[in-house]
């Protein structure tokens, strides 16, 4: 039995002994993150900016912005933003890039100022993707449904709770 084992162990030895590993040098493993990185860029991160970006352009100039505004201005005051705010919640709704990018796009544009911004930019990142997420989630892994609604919830309380936070801890600043 001992015999056997050894043997078996000296066949392995040989066999991994026959493979050549090859080991990446830092300049290799830099270069292939960072391709991987400008894919990711490319690929994902740009198109959910222009989709945030492509959203509060549309919204300006249809007049939705203003329409928002005074419809939902009673509701985000809570939060200390203006109701075209909710823009950016409703582009972070689709992805998390487009979220960051319309709230940048808000600030740029003098819609909301720093403070709000600060206050808008951590809610579109805890909500973001929240439809990818949901599905992936949740619809493929087959949760029973009676969580479906919950679960579809909770990011959106986790914002509201998030732009809480932010604004009670900016009012000491």
């Amino acid at each position: 039995m001992k015999g056997e084992l050894k043997m078996s162990q000296q066949a392995s030895i040989q066999q991994n002994s026959d493979k050549v590993i090859v080991k990446k040098g830092v300049i290799e493993a830099f270069m292939e993150g960072s391709k991987k990185g400008f894919y990711i860029g490319v690929e994902i991160i740009t198109p959910a900016m222009v989709l945030g970006y492509v959203i509060i352009q549309f919204c300006q100039l249809t007049g939705l912005m203003d329409i928002i505004g005074k419809l939902l201005s009673p509701i985000m005051v809570i939060f200390g933003l203006p109701g075209q705010a909710m823009i950016a919640l409703i582009a972070a709704f689709f992805a998390k890039a487009a979220g960051a990018a319309a709230t940048a796009n808000l600030y740029a544009t003098g819609v909301i100022n720093a403070k709000q911004a600060t206050i808008l930019f951590p809610a579109t990142i805890v909500m973001g993707t929240l439809v990818s997420n949901y599905v992936r989630n949740v619809i493929v892994s087959k949760v029973n449904k009676k969580w479906h609604t919950l679960l579809l919830l909770i990011p959106i309380i986790d914002a509201v709770m998030v732009m809480l936070l932010v604004r009670a801890i900016l009012s000491f600043i």
